[in-house]
């Protein structure tokens, strides 16, 4: 259904992000992501102390797909 549409302002958008204005069916996004990370690496907050001297993050990985993405569109 038709629509009118005011002033837009985008800021920021994502590389797998989508932003659309008007009709549409369907809208599929896709993106992958493999991330390799150590010891408190995704630690958020304002007073976190964390005390790790010896740090290893083992990135072996001996299988070449993860998770195939072709036809799932």
């Amino acid at each position: 259904m038709p629509a009118i549409v005011g002033s837009v302002s985008i800021i920021n958008i994502g590389s797998s992000a989508v932003f659309h204005i008007g009709d549409v069916f369907s809208i599929q996004p896709l993106s992958y992501a493999r991330t390799f990370a150590g010891a408190g690496s995704f630690n958020v907050g304002q007073n976190i102390a964390v005390y790790n001297y010896q740090n290893t993050t083992s990135v072996n990985d001996s299988d070449v797909i993860d998770q195939p993405t072709i036809g799932s569109l």
